[in-house]
C-alpha cells in the first residue's frame, strides 16, 4: 500500500511533537498507556449496555512486552480498538484525539454512574513515541471487526496502513527503539526494572492492571544435603508476570477504607521521610472544581528545606495518571512545607500534559486548600499542643516569613498560628493566649528580642514591665520584630518594644521629672557622650532600668536586632539600615554615682569608667565589642 503523508503539516507539526513539547523522553510511556487506559475506558462503557461485549472489569488489562534481540518494546490493551478508518483519522492527523470525540458523543451523567472518565483530550501524547523509536507499529482490531488493520510509520516521512491478522480485540502498540548513542541509551527503556519505575512514578494508579514480565530472585532445593541432612538451597533468577500498579490509589478512598495509620505509611514511602506526619489532611470536593487530595503536615523540616534549592509543590495527578512531581502554584508560599497529592479529572492542562493551564479551576483547588490548611493547624494547636509545638519548632519561621511577604497579605490567615515564648510563663504561648492573660490596667503587648529567648528575658530593659507584672513576648529570630510591625496590633492592643520604645508606664509628671533629671545631669550626659566616640547618638536618664547601671537602646524604625539582621546579609552595606544608638543610665545604680563623682574629681578615670559602662551596655544587648583585648585592659586598668 502507498505511503500516505501526515495531515496537517506534517513534517513541522511532528517534528515539534517530538522534540518540543516533552520535556522528559521517559514519559512517552505514560503517554501510551494513558491511550490504553482509554480504549480499555471506552470498551468498558459499551459493555454496560451491550451484552456482545462479553467481558466484565475483572478481564481488562494493560500489558508492557519486551524483545530485547529485536529492541522492541509493546503496549497492548484489550479495549475497544480502531478500525481502518480511525486509524487514519486519529493516528493520520496529529492532535486529532478520538477519546474527546468519544467524550463528547457519550452522556456525561452515565460516565459518571459507570465510573468511567477516559484521560486523553489532545491526541499527540502518541506521537511522543517517536521520541524513543525509530518505527512505530500500531495493530489495532475493532470491537465488533472480524479482522485487523496495521498502522506504521517511522516519523515525518508518513505512514500506511494495511489488513492484517489479530486474535482478539485490543491494540498492540510495536516500538522499535532507535539505536543508542554516547549521548542516550534507548535500550535502557527494555530493561524491567527500568520500566517498572516508570510505571509506578507515572502511571501507578490508572484504574486498570498493568502487568510485565519482571525477575525475581526465589530460593530452590538444590537436591543435596549438608553433612546434618539439611537440604541445601540456592538462590535462582526467574521471569514471571505482576501487576506493577497500584490501581486504586490511597486518596481515592473512605477513612473507613484507609486509616491515618496506612496514609502516614504513604507518607513516609512516597516522601522519603522517617517520621510520622502530626497532620493528614483528607478533601473530597464536588462542586465547581472536582478533586481528591491527600496532604501531610511533617513533623520535621527536610535538610534543605530553608534553601534556595528547595522545591516546594504538591504532587498532581489527573485521573490516577501523574502530571506534575511538585505543582507549585497549589500552596501558598507560608505553607510550603505541606506535602501531598492532588488528584482533579477537572484541569485543564496543556498540550503535553506535563503542565497547568493558569485558570479558575487551579486557583479554586488552591484557595480551597489553604483554608484547609489553615483549619487543620488550627484544630492541631487547640487539641494537640504537643504535636503543634514540634510542629512549631520545624516551621513556625516559615509562618513569620508568611506575615510579612508582599506587604502582610497573608497576616490574616496566619496570625492565630504563631507563638512567641512568654517571659512569665517561660513556655510557647499564643497571641490569643498573652491577650486573655493580660491584666485589665495593661494596653500593649510587650515583647523584647535577642539572639535567644533567654537572653531577651533577661534584658535590662524589661526590668520597668515586669515591676508592673505584666508579661513579656520573647523574640529570637530575625523575622519577629517585623512580624510585630506587619501586625502592627493584635485585638486592638499595640505592640511595643521594651528596648526602643515609650512602654506607656509613666504619668506626665514622670516624664516631666525625667526631663528634669536630665537637665539636672546634662554635663555627666554629655561627658560619657563624649567618651563614646560615635557609638552611640545620645546618653540619657533612663526611665527603666531599676536594678542594672546601664542598657543601649534605639530610636527610630530601625532596631538593633533589625540592624543585626540587615548586616548578616552577605553583600550588606555595613553602613546602611544602621540604629540610632542611645547609651541609658541609671542614676541609682552605685557604678553611675561613682561615675559621677569621677567625673569631677578625677576625669581620666571617669573616661575609663565610661567606656567600660558603654561596652557592658553592649555586651547586655547582644553586641560584640570591636577590640575585646582593648576592653579586658580597660576593665583591668580601675583596679
Amino acid at each position: 500500500m502507498a505511503k500516505k503523508q501526515f495531515k496537517a503539516e506534517s513534517k513541522r507539526l511532528l517534528d515539534m511533537m517530538i522534540n518540543s513539547i516533552y520535556t522528559h523522553q521517559e514519559i512517552f510511556l505514560r503517554e501510551l498507556i494513558s491511550n490504553a487506559s482509554d480504549a480499555i475506558d471506552k470498551l468498558c462503557f459499551l459493555s454496560l449496555t451491550d451484552d456482545k461485549v462479553g467481558m466484565d472489569r475483572s478481564d481488562f488489562r494493560i500489558r508492557i512486552l519486551t524483545d530485547k534481540d529485536n529492541r522492541t518494546l509493546t503496549v497492548s490493551d484489550n479495549g475497544v480498538g480502531m478500525t481502518a478508518e480511525e486509524l487514519e483519522k486519529n493516528l493520520g492527523v496529529i492532535a486529532k484525539s478520538g477519546t474527546l470525540a468519544f467524550k463528547k458523543e457519550q452522556d456525561a451523567d452515565a460516565m459518571d454512574k459507570a465510573d468511567i472518565d477516559v484521560i486523553g483530550q489532545f491526541g499527540v501524547g502518541f506521537y511522543s513515541a517517536f521520541m524513543v523509536a525509530k518505527k512505530v507499529v500500531v495493530i489495532s482490531r475493532a470491537y465488533g471487526a472480524e479482522s485487523a488493520n496495521r498502522w506504521e510509520s517511522q516519523g515525518t516521512d508518513g505512514y500506511t496502513v494495511t489488513p492484517c491478522e489479530k486474535e482478539t480485540v485490543g491494540t498492540d502498540v510495536i516500538l522499535t527503539l532507535k539505536d543508542d548513542t554516547e549521548e542516550e541509551n534507548y535500550g535502557d527503556y527494555l530493561s524491567s526494572w527500568r520500566l517498572k519505575e516508570l510505571v509506578k512514578k507515572y502511571s501507578d494508579y490508572v484504574r486498570w492492571p498493568i502487568s510485565m514480565e519482571v525477575e525475581t530472585t526465589r530460593k530452590v532445593d538444590t537436591g543435596e544435603t549438608d553433612e546434618n541432612g539439611v537440604p541445601k538451597m540456592s538462590w535462582e533468577t526467574v521471569t514471571e508476570e505482576q501487576v506493577v500498579n497500584s490501581m486504586v490509589p490511597l486518596w481515592q478512598r473512605s477513612r473507613k477504607e484507609a486509616s491515618d495509620e496506612e496514609c502516614a505509611a504513604f507518607y513516609k514511602e512516597s516522601f522519603r521521610d522517617g517520621e510520622d506526619p502530626v497532620a493528614v489532611i483528607r478533601v473530597n470536593a464536588e462542586g465547581a472544581v472536582s478533586y481528591r487530595c491527600l496532604l501531610f503536615v511533617p513533623a520535621r523540616a527536610p535538610y534543605d528545606f530553608y534553601t534556595r534549592e528547595y522545591q516546594p509543590g504538591l504532587r498532581l495527578y489527573s485521573n490516577g495518571v501523574m502530571i506534575m512531581d511538585k505543582c507549585p502554584d497549589l500552596l501558598p508560599e507560608c505553607f510550603r512545607f505541606v506535602r501531598g497529592v492532588v488528584d482533579s479529572p477537572d484541569l485543564n492542562l496543556n498540550i503535553s500534559r506535563e503542565m497547568l493551564q493558569h485558570d479558575r479551576q487551579l486557583k479554586l483547588i488552591a484557595a480551597n486548600l489553604e483554608k484547609k490548611i489553615k483549619a487543620e493547624l488550627s484544630k492541631l494547636m487547640e487539641n494537640d499542643r504537643e504535636k503543634y509545638e514540634k510542629f512549631y519548632r520545624a516551621f513556625g519561621i516559615q509562618l513569620k516569613y508568611g506575615v510579612v511577604s508582599d506587604y502582610g497579605m497573608k497576616r490574616d490567615l496566619l496570625t492565630d498560628l504563631l507563638l512567641f515564648w512568654s517571659a512569665d510563663k517561660e513556655k510557647l504561648i499564643s497571641l490569643k493566649e498573652y491577650a486573655e492573660a493580660m491584666p485589665t490596667e495593661q494596653t500593649r503587648i510587650y515583647y523584647a528580642s535577642a539572639e535567644t529567648a533567654e537572653r531577651a528575658a533577661k534584658l535590662p530593659q524589661t526590668e520597668q514591665v515586669r515591676a508592673h507584672s505584666f508579661d513579656i513576648l520573647c523574640f529570637d529570630a530575625d523575622v519577629d520584630e517585623f512580624v510585630a510591625q506587619i501586625l502592627g496590633a493584635y485585638e486592638e492592643k499595640p505592640f511595643c518594644n521594651v528596648v526602643s520604645q515609650d512602654l506607656g508606664l509613666e504619668t506626665d509628671e514622670e516624664k516631666e521629672k525625667a526631663r528634669e533629671a536630665d537637665e539636672k545631669n546634662r554635663e555627666l550626659l554629655d561627658f560619657v557622650l563624649s567618651q563614646a566616640e560615635g557609638r552611640v547618638a545620645s546618653v540619657k536618664i533612663s526611665r527603666k532600668l531599676k536594678n542594672y547601671a546601664v542598657c543601649l537602646s534605639s530610636e527610630g524604625e530601625i532596631t538593633l536586632e533589625m540592624e543585626k539582621y540587615f548586616h548578616s546579609i552577605p553583600g550588606a552595606d555595613p553602613n546602611a539600615m544602621k540604629a540610632v544608638r542611645v547609651l541609658e543610665l541609671n542614676m541609682d545604680h552605685p557604678a553611675v554615682q561613682k561615675l559621677a563623682v569621677a567625673r569631677v574629681q578625677d576625669p581620666e578615670r571617669a573616661a575609663v569608667m565610661a567606656k567600660v559602662l558603654l561596652t557592658q551596655a553592649e555586651l547586655a544587648a547582644g553586641v560584640a565589642p570591636e577590640d575585646p583585648a582593648a576592653y579586658g585592659e580597660l576593665v583591668c586598668s580601675l583596679f
